[in-house]
This record gives C-alpha cells, structure tokens and sequence, in this order.
C-alpha cells in the first residue's frame, strides 16, 4: 500500500497534468488567508518540483494597506511572462516602509505565485491551479503574532477584514481547483 500524496505532491500532479497556461509554463496561485500555511506549501512545491520559481505577495504589497492595490504588480510580474520575456515588479522593504529594487522574474517552466490575492480573477485565465489554504482564525492569528510579535494584533486584525472582503468579492475560495487543510497534509476536493 503506498502512501498518500502530500498536498504538495496533489498540487503539482495537478499542476503537471494540465496545459501550460502562462505562455509555455504553469501557474500555482496558492491563495488563502494569511498563517494559514501557503509559504510552507509554496516551498515544498518548489523543492518538489526541483525549483521552481516562487514569487510572495507579501514582496509585492505597499505594506499592511497595500493589499488593495496589488493587481498593478501582478499586471507587469504575469503579463511578460505569459509572452515569453521576464516579468517584473517592484518589491516592498517592510522594515523600511518603502518601495525597493524592481525584482526582475524569467521565465520557468513552473512559477508558483503566494499569498493572499494570488488568486486574483483578473489572471485567472493564466492560472493553471488555483489552490486555497486554510485553518480556523484562532492558529492563524496565533502563527501572525508569533511572526510578528504582538505590536502587530490591530494590523493581523485589520488584514483579516481586508482579505476577507477581498475573497468575499472575488469568490476565491469558490473557484480554488483544490481546498487544502493548512494543519495536516489532507486535501479536501
């Protein structure tokens, strides 16, 4: 008896067994609320798929108010890339509450794109899976202020209203190929 695929191993047979949908490459948009466990699954995407390109929003947001205002960022990282030339975007240094370098992105042959908003419907047409993460509010405010020390509870707070309506408005969680436990390696289809 072999033993079940990790959440990784389903996102990526998935990934592999579709048409490439970014010019000749695959997107996974990893989408969900935030501590609910994307990074760890991006990076074990990456490492599985020998790797892979992997892109954070948190590098593309204009900070704690920034998720609003993304899609720009998403327009001139995915656009190029699903023509064939390097996309781009401009990265936001947190500590200095600034914009930084432009991050310059070449083409792979798989480009997993994660954190809240990946999942936009405004790329959706470039998106090979969509995958939604998830766990209860609770561990996912307790692994932010971890992270983030408490100073940060009122920005966590006001984050989960923002995605929250985000979501609301763009039907996320809905359209997501497959919905993944954040806690445990199951998936639920």
């Amino acid at each position: 008896m072999t033993a079940p695929m990790t959440n990784a191993e389903q996102v990526l047979t998935l990934a592999r067994s579709r048409p490439p949908t970014l010019g000749g490459a695959r997107l996974v948009c990893v989408d969900g609320p935030a501590g609910s466990g994307k990074t760890t699954l991006a990076a074990e995407l990456a490492t599985l798929a020998g790797g892979a390109a992997v892109v954070h929003m948190d590098d593309l947001y204009e900070g704690w108010g920034g998720l609003g205002r993304v899609e720009d960022q998403l327009q001139t990282l995915l656009r190029p890339l699903a023509e064939g030339f390097s996309g781009s975007y401009r990265r936001w240094d947190w500590p200095g509450n600034a914009w930084a370098e432009t991050v310059l992105v070449p083409p792979a042959p798989l480009l997993v794109l994660e954190g809240v908003g990946s999942g936009s419907t405004a790329h959706a047409d470039l998106t090979t899976v969509l995958a939604w993460v998830e766990v209860p509010f609770e561990l996912r405010m307790a692994r932010g202020l971890e992270r983030d020390g408490d100073a940060a509870a009122d920005h966590w707070r006001q984050w989960a209203r923002d995605e929250r309506d985000l979501f609301t408005r763009e039907r996320t969680r809905e359209r997501a190929d497959v919905v993944l436990d954040g806690r445990v390696g199951s998936l639920h289809a």
